[in-house]
């Protein structure tokens, strides 16, 4: 979900009206996810790094991020979406969010419609390193790639088919490093507040008009 900042300035906006902009967004595309039967829809909302932005918009988007599950959690409920949170749960993040988290997953988890998954002070590379630890004080001695998948942060979720980055960057900035390995890529140069579920259906149409071919030679 990138591009907020960008698109309050370029309308003389506060960057904190960009996220509010970006809340809208993300709804519409999970319902477009819905209407289309997506199984799993994961959004990268608050990185390990985003801590290193100014003090006053990491603490906006603590508030607004903790919001967004309040509000949000029953109608997503409602709509039979199962919630899902992906990152580290440190003394970082204040306890009120950890509780805001653990109730949602726990309102939802019955649930077997979508999969939205919140990737929340997450890093690709601080998964792995956290696998890691995991494997090291669970004392296994041998390792293979089930070893590693069994002890990420939801062995449950599947390795995406499809990441979609928005706002004209060419990169993957630190998202589901491990996941990502035979993923399809495709990059907007939409910032997120303007990215529709029309967006989403448009990148999936692209995404099905590909050969696959995970290593080996493809489809005839």
């Amino acid at each position: 979900m990138d591009g907020n900042g960008r698109w309050a300035q370029k309308r003389g906006l506060k960057r904190t009206d960009g996220h509010t902009a970006g809340e809208k967004a993300l709804f519409d595309v999970v319902e477009g996810a819905i209407e289309i039967g997506v199984n799993w829809f994961t959004v990268f909302a608050f990185s390990t790094e985003n801590w290193k932005r100014p003090a006053k918009e990491v603490q906006f988007l603590l508030d607004f991020n903790e919001q967004i599950i309040i509000q949000r959690q029953e109608e997503l409920h409602e709509r039979n979406v199962r919630i899902c949170f992906l990152g580290r749960r440190d003394k970082k993040v204040p306890q009120r969010i950890l509780r805001r988290m653990q109730e949602a997953e726990e309102l939802t988890k019955n649930n077997t419609g979508l999969t939205f998954t919140v990737a929340f002070n997450y890093g690709g590379r601080a998964e792995i390193v956290d696998a890691v630890q995991k494997m090291i004080d669970s004392g296994i001695k041998r390792v293979d790639e089930k070893t590693i998948e069994r002890n990420l942060y939801n062995p449950e979720m599947p390795d995406p088919d499809l990441v979609i980055r928005t706002s004209g960057e060419s990169r993957v900035s630190n998202f589901l490093l491990w996941e990502l390995a035979y993923s399809e890529l495709i990059f907007s140069d939409t910032l997120w507040p303007d990215f529709s579920r029309e967006d989403l259906f448009r990148a999936i149409k692209e995404f099905q008009d590909r050969d696959r071919r995970f290593g080996g030679l493809g489809g005839t």
